[in-house]
C-alpha cells in the first residue's frame, strides 16, 4: 500500500538529487576522503571534486567500448572496488516489482582497461546485486536464486548454493520481505573475502496470489506470487554462512516460533570475521532483539532487547542510506549506533557491543527524521529533523557522545524541507531546498558552515520567490475531541467569501503517508486535468494522528488496532470543522485517494455518508484481511487474535452504508494491493444495492502506469467524473 503513499511529483522532488534512485543502491559515490564524488555523464564515470567542482574524466567511453565493438556499453550504475582499481558497470536491467534490480554486469580494471562481461552462460539480465570482494578479485552475484562466485583471473564461476527455485531463496527475498522490510540484497562478504553470508527465504509453503494475465495472449496466463495475508505464517528464514573455497553452508541457529515464525530484516558481519549481527524481530514486530551469532559454532546469543507496546519501526525509516547493507559500527567496532521510540521520541543511541552500556546522543522532545551522516574522526552524526514545525525539515548534528545540544546546520532564514547528501566526512553536501512557494533548487554547500560553493542558489531562489504568489495555505484543525492537525488547502482564484465552494480532500492516513509538507507542488493534484483553484475547487489535505510525522511515538503509534477508526475518525471530524466554514458548500464535498488512501476514502464514504458526498478510490484495500501480513500484522496485530478489529476497519464492513457518488480505480494486474479486493467490495456493493462506478484497467499492476495512453485516460476519467458529481466553482 506504500508505493503511491506520495504522488509521483513528491517523488521526483524527494530523491532527484540522488544517483541511479530505480536501481538500488542508490546515493551519490563519494570519494574516500569526502572531497569529490563520482557521476555518470554523458556515458562515461567523471569525478567531481570540492569544493572546486572541477571535473575529470576516470572512465571513458574508449574504456567501456568491448573488444571488437564500436559502441560503448551503457551505464545504469556503476560501483568502485575497495581499492578503487576496478569498476562494477550495471546495465540492460529488468524490473523486479519496484526496482530494476537484475540485469547484466562488467568489470572494468583501470589500469589495464580491461573490460570483461560476467555471468558467462547465465541468461541475459539475470544477475543480481553483484559486488566485489575485499581484495577485488571475486565478484559475488545472485542469479536464478542462487549465488555465484567469479574468479576475475580465470573467469571460473562457482555455485555457492544449488538449490535455488522461485520457493526456496537463496541471497534474495520473497515479495513481502522486499516491499515491507525493503529488503533485496540478500548476501554479504566476510571482511576477509573467504566466506559469504547469507538469506535463505523459504516460501514452499507460502500460498500463492494467482493473478490472471489476460491481455497478452489469446490464451490467459497465470501468474504465481508468493504472498502471505495477514493471519498467515511467514515463510522461515535461513542464515547461513557458506564457506568460498568449498560451497558448504554453515546455518546459525536462531531461535523462532514453530508456528508463527519470526523475521531478520539485517544482518551484517559483526565488524569481524567471526560473528554475524542480526536484528530478529518477533511475528507481530513489537519485541527486537538484536543477536550476535558465531559463525564458526552457528549459536546465536541476545545482546540489546527491545519491546513496544504497539509495534518497533524498521530501518528505513530513519536511516535509508543503510537500506543495502552496512552497520553502524562505533569505537572500533566496541558500540553501534542504533534508533529507539522507547523515550516517546524517535532518538539515537549508542549501544555497546555486549549490549550492557548505552549512551542517549539526543535529547529533547524531538524525532530524528533519519540519519544523513556519521563522522566519528569529528564525533559527530548528522540528522534530519524539525523540532517546532511538523510540515518541516532542517539538517541538525550533535556530539556522538551524547555531550551537548542539536546545532542546527540548515540556514535559520530558510524555512521549509531541506534534503542532504553528506560526504562521509561531513564537510559537503549536496543541498536541495524547497517551500510552498520555492520551487526546488539544488547547490552544493561545505559544512558545518553551510557556505555555498556554487553560488548562493537557494538563498538567490528563495529572495526571488513571492510567497503571497502563491496558492497554497497551511493551517491547524482542532476536533470536537481536541485533536489538532495540520493540514494545507489551495483556495480558488479570485476567491469571492461571500459564495459556497466545493472541496475535494485529498487523503492517505496510514502509517506510510505524510501528505502535509511545506515542500514545492505538495498540493499538486497529479490525476487533475487543468487547474483545480483554477476551475473553482477548496483543494484540503490533513494529517491525522497515525502519519509518520515528526510528532513523537504516541502520535504515530496511537492507532494500533484501529487503523480504519481512528486515522477515519480524525479526517471527518477535521472535515466537520472545515464544513462550519461559511464559503463552503456542504452539498459539494468530496475525497480522494490511491492505496492507502483509496482505502481511506472508501472508510471515509461509508462511515461518514452525510459529510462525503462523492469518493474517488484507487487501487484500495476493501478487506484488511487481504493484504499482506508483515505490514497489516505490524499495526493491526494477529486475526488469531483479534480478528475483529480487522473487520472493524474494513471498508467493506460498512459499505451498505454508501449514499454518494463512488468511483472505483484498480489495475487487474496489481501484485501489492490484489484485485480481489475490488471483487469483494463490489460483492457487497451488489448485495446492498448500492449504485457506483467501476473502472478495472486490465493487467496494470498498483501504479496503474503500463499501457500505452493508460495516463491519459485515467486521468480524464478523474477528472470527468470529479466535475459531474462535484461540480466546480462558487455558488
Amino acid at each position: 500500500m506504500k508505493s503511491l503513499r506520495i504522488t509521483l511529483f513528491i517523488l521526483a522532488v524527494l530523491f532527484f538529487h540522488f544517483a541511479s534512485i530505480a536501481q538500488p543502491p542508490h546515493g551519490y559515490k563519494w570519494t574516500k576522503d569526502g572531497t569529490g564524488y563520482y557521476q555518470q555523464t554523458n556515458g562515461e564515470i567523471v569525478r567531481v571534486d570540492l569544493p572546486s567542482l572541477n571535473k575529470s574524466v576516470v572512465v571513458s567511453k574508449e574504456m567501456l567500448t568491448p573488444s571488437g565493438e564500436t559502441k560503448p556499453i551503457s551505464i545504469r550504475n556503476f560501483f568502485f572496488s575497495a581499492d578503487g582499481k576496478k569498476i562494477l558497470i550495471y546495465n540492460n536491467s529488468k524490473k523486479v516489482w519496484r526496482y530494476d534490480t537484475k540485469g547484466d554486469y562488467w568489470v572494468l580494471n583501470i589500469a589495464d582497461k580491461k573490460l570483461q562481461k560476467l555471468g558467462n552462460g547465465k541468461p541475459a539480465s539475470s544477475l543480481m546485486f553483484a559486488k566485489f570482494s575485499p581484495d577485488a578479485n571475486k565478484v559475488a552475484y545472485v542469479s536464478q536464486y542462487n549465488i555465484y562466485v567469479e574468479d576475475l583471473i580465470s573467469s571460473k564461476i562457482t555455485a555457492l548454493t544449488t538449490n535455488g527455485t522461485r520457493k526456496l531463496i537463496n541471497g534474495t527475498f520473497d515479495w513481502v520481505y522486499e516491499e515491507e522490510f525493503f529488503c533485496r540484497d540478500g548476501f554479504r562478504w566476510s571482511p576477509d573475502g573467504k566466506s559469504i553470508a547469507y538469506w535463505q527465504i523459504d516460501a514452499k509453503n507460502t500460498k500463492d496470489y494467482s493473478m490472471l494475465n489476460t491481455t497478452d495472449s489469446i490464451y490467459p496466463k497465470v501468474i504465481p506470487v508468493e504472498y502471505p495475508v495477514a493471519g498467515e505464517a511467514p515463510s522461515p528464514f535461513k542464515i547461513g554462512v557458506v564457506d568460498v573455497a568449498t560451497a558448504k553452508t554453515k546455518w546459525m541457529k536462531i531461535p523462532t516460533d514453530s508456528v508463527l515464525q519470526s523475521y531478520v530484516p539485517r544482518m551484517e558481519w559483526a565488524d569481524n570475521n567471526k560473528e554475524l549481527i542480526i536484528q530478529h524481530l518477533n511475528r507481530k514486530q513489537n519485541i527486537s532483539d538484536i543477536m550476535l551469532c558465531d559463525v564458526n559454532a552457528g549459536t546465536s546469543k541476545t545482546i540489546y532487547h527491545e519491546e513496544d507496546k504497539a509495534w518497533i519501526d524498521i530501518l528505513p525509516l530513519w536511516d535509508q542510506e543503510y537500506s543495502y547493507g552496512g552497520w553502524q559500527w562505533l569505537n572500533s567496532g566496541k558500540e553501534f549506533l542504533w534508533a529507539s521510540e522507547k523515550d516517546g521520541w524517535r532518538h539515537l543511541y549508542r549501544i555497546g557491543r555486549d549490549g550492557k552500556n548505552e549512551t542517549l546522543i539526543t535529547k529533547g522532545n524531538y524525532d530524528i527524521m533519519s540519519i544523513a551522516a556519521i563522522d566519528e574522526n569529528s564525533g559527530y552524526v548528522y540528522f534530519d529533523a524539525s523540532p517546532t514545525n511538523a510540515t518541516q525539515k532542517y539538517l541538525y548534528r550533535t556530539k556522538l557522545d551524547g555531550s551537548g545540544a542539536a546545532e542546527r546546520l540548515s540556514p535559520l532564514n530558510q524555512n521549509g524541507t531541506h534534503e542532504y547528501a553528506v560526504s562521509p566526512t561531513g564537510k559537503f553536501a549536496h543541498h536541495v531546498f524547497s517551500n510552498y512557494y520555492t520551487p526546488n533548487t539544488a547547490e552544493w554547500v561545505a559544512l558545518p558552515k553551510h557556505d555555498a560553493i556554487d553560488g548562493h542558489k537557494v538563498y538567490n531562489a528563495i529572495q526571488q520567490a513571492d510567497s503571497t504568489k502563491s496558492k497554497v495555505k497551511f493551517f491547524t484543525v482542532k476536533t470536537e475531541e481536541g485533536v489538532e492537525m495540520d493540514a494545507w488547502m489551495v483556495k480558488p482564484d479570485n476567491f469571492d467569501a461571500t459564495k459556497k465552494y466545493p472541496v475535494v480532500f485529498y487523503v492517505y492516513t496510514e502509517p506510510w503517508g505524510q501528505n502535509v509538507k511545506d515542500e514545492y507542488g505538495v498540493a499538486e493534484n497529479f490525476l487533475y486535468q487543468g487547474n483545480m483553484a483554477n476551475d473553482g475547487y477548496i483543494y484540503i489535505s490533513i494529517d491525522n494522528r497515525g502519519t509518520p510525522v515528526p510528532k513523537g511515538r504516541e502520535w504515530r503509534k496511537c492507532v494500533y488496532r484501529q487503523i480504519g477508526l481512528i486515522n477515519i475518525k480524525d479526517q471527518a471530524l477535521a472535515a466537520k470543522e472545515i464544513l462550519k466554514w461559511n464559503y463552503v458548500d456542504t452539498s459539494r464535498i468530496a475525497v480522494w485517494g490511491w492505496s492507502g488512501g483509496g482505502s481511506a476514502t472508501l472508510n471515509l464514504m461509508f462511515q461518514y455518508p452525510d459529510i462525503y458526498k462523492t469518493g474517488i478510490a484507487v487501487a484500495a484495500v476493501g478487506n484488511q484481511l487481504t493484504y499482506d501480513n508483515i505490514y497489516q500484522e505490524r499495526y493491526m496485530g494477529l486475526p488469531q487474535e483479534n480478528k475483529q478489529d480487522f473487520v472493524n476497519g474494513s471498508p467493506i464492513t460498512y459499505a451498505k452504508n454508501l449514499k454518494g457518488h463512488l468511483l472505483y480505480i484498480h489495475g487487474t494486474g496489481d501484485d501489492n494491493v490484489h484485485y480481489a479486493n475490488a471483487e469483494m467490495l463490489i460483492n457487497q456493493l451488489v448485495k446492498y444495492n448500492k449504485q457506483f462506478q467501476l473502472m478495472s484497467y486490465p493487467n496494470r499492476t498498483h501504479s496503474i502506469s503500463e499501457g500505452e495512453g493508460t495516463f491519459m485516460h485515467l486521468s480524464t476519467l478523474y477528472t470527468n467524473y470529479l466535475k459531474q458529481y462535484c461540480p466546480p466553482g462558487g455558488r
